[in-house]
């Protein structure tokens, strides 16, 4: 073998070739959600639909918590004061 082929195959490492993280080789830089609940000291509340509407799709899907931001205590309280609102109709089950 080759010193070129030796210093192909360990560059490579399986990985086809690229690194992980990424084409620039730094880490991608982003910024922690942090729970809108806890820095605010908020609670959430079937009756203020406006501030649920935060936390659904258009479609009316509950989004999850790495998309909102919300700590895993307050994500459940959120499910929950969503349903309350639903079934009160304060908003929608799915729009079509």
């Amino acid at each position: 073998m080759r010193d070129d082929d030796i210093d192909s195959k360990n560059a490579n490492d399986g990985r086809g070739g690229r690194d992980r993280r990424g084409a620039g080789g730094r880490k991608p830089n982003f910024r922690k959600k942090v729970c809108k609940f806890c820095t605010q000291d908020l609670t959430p509340d079937y009756k203020n639909p406006d501030m649920l509407r935060r936390y659904i799709t258009e479609r009316g899907k509950i989004l999850p918590a790495r998309i909102t931001g919300c700590c895993a205590k307050h994500q459940r309280a959120v499910t929950a004061e969503i349903k309350k609102a639903r079934v009160l109709a304060y908003l929608p089950f799915e729009k079509k």
